[in-house]
C-alpha cells in the first residue's frame, strides 16, 4: 500500500492503538527522508495513547566508536547496539505492570546517546519506534522486524533529502564541506542499503 495522505495515516495509527493491547509501529527509511518528523506528527496526533522511542537511542558512544575504529562510519549499522533495541522491543511490547519502561534518546548537540530519557508508561496502547534499519534482515537487526507490528517506509525525493541532511550536519557544527563529504561517503552508502529492503514494509509512505 502507497499513501501521501497524513490524515489517512494518522487513522491507521489510531487503529493500532485501538486493538486493547500494546502495539508497536515502526517508521523505516534512509537518511534525511524525514522519519523522526513524520512519527511526531503520529504521537501528536493520537493526544497521549502514543510515545516516541527513536532507534537513535542506541548509537554506541563515541569513546566506543573510537575504541572500535567505527568513528568514521558513525550511523552504519554496526555503530548501534542493535542487540539492545531488540531486548527494549521487547519489553515494551510487554510491559510491565508496576512502573513504566525507560528508552534512551539521541542528542544531536551531544553527539551522543542519553539513557533513560524517554518514559513509556504501562497504560500507553501505541510506541512509536523509527530508525533506518528496522527492516534489515540479517545479523542483530534480524529479529526487530518481527518484534513491529507494523512498518512504514518512508520515501522521500533524493535530492532534497540529501540537500536537508548537508544542512543538519551543518547545523550542528560540521562545516560545509565537510557535511557533503560526509553525506556522499556514509550517509549515502547507508541509504542504499536501506533502500534495498523496502519491500519488507507494510506501507510505503511518500513524503509531499
Amino acid at each position: 500500500m502507497d499513501t501521501s495522505d497524513f490524515a489517512a495515516q494518522a487513522d491507521r495509527a489510531r487503529g493500532l492503538a485501538a486493538t486493547g493491547e500494546r502495539r508497536i509501529l515502526g517508521i523505516a527509511g534512509p537518511p534525511g527522508a524525514g522519519k523522526s518528523t513524520l512519527a511526531a506528527r503520529i504521537v501528536g496526533a493520537l493526544e497521549g495513547r502514543a510515545v516516541l522511542v527513536p532507534m537513535d537511542g542506541f548509537h554506541l558512544a563515541g569513546a566506543e566508536l573510537e575504541r572500535l575504529g567505527r568513528a568514521g562510519r558513525k550511523g552504519a549499522p554496526d555503530t548501534f547496539d542493535a542487540a539492545g533495541y531488540a531486548a527494549l522491543l521487547r519489553r515494551l511490547r510487554h510491559p510491565p505492570e508496576s512502573g513504566p519502561v525507560y528508552a534512551p534518546a539521541f542528542d544531536r548537540t551531544l553527539e551522543e546517546p542519553v539513557a533513560g530519557s524517554v518514559r513509556v508508561p504501562p497504560g500507553i496502547p501505541l510506541v512509536v519506534t523509527e530508525g533506518n534499519y528496522l527492516l534489515l534482515d540479517e545479523g542483530p537487526w534480524a529479529p526487530v522486524r518481527g518484534l513491529l507490528d507494523e512498518v512504514w517506509f518512508l520515501d522521500a525525493d533524493p535530492r532534497e533529502r540529501v540537500g536537508g541532511l548537508v544542512e543538519r550536519h551543518v547545523r550542528f557544527g560540521k562545516s560545509r564541506a565537510h557535511a557533503e563529504r560526509w553525506v556522499a561517503d556514509s550517509d549515502e552508502r547507508n541509504a542504499r542499503l536501506v533502500e534495498r529492503h523496502r519491500d519488507r514494509a507494510d506501507l510505503v509512505v511518500r513524503r509531499r
